[in-house]
């Protein structure tokens, strides 16, 4: 190891040994963070509810209405060949 990093790790471990692992709270930024995260799940759910409603589809027929609708149906003509 070089005399720099020797140097470092002391400084890092005397900063270790005075951190009270009782007393670490999230703060502000963490709080600011997790407002942005909420913030913008609100937004997705928004947009997500948004273009949900935008969707229309037709469910399939049911095998019984299917063969009811067919017969019912008028046949198109076949087209003539020449």
């Amino acid at each position: 190891m070089s005399a720099t990093s020797t140097l470092a790790m002391t400084h890092f471990v005397t900063l270790a040994d005075s951190f009270d692992k009782d007393k670490v709270t999230p703060g502000v930024l963490g709080f600011i963070v997790f407002a942005i995260i909420g913030g913008a799940v609100w937004l997705l759910m928004k947009s997500m509810n948004k273009q949900m409603k935008k969707v229309d589809f037709e469910e399939q027929p049911e095998e019984g209405e299917t063969a009811a609708a067919a017969s019912a149906a008028p046949t198109a003509p076949e087209p003539k060949t020449s």
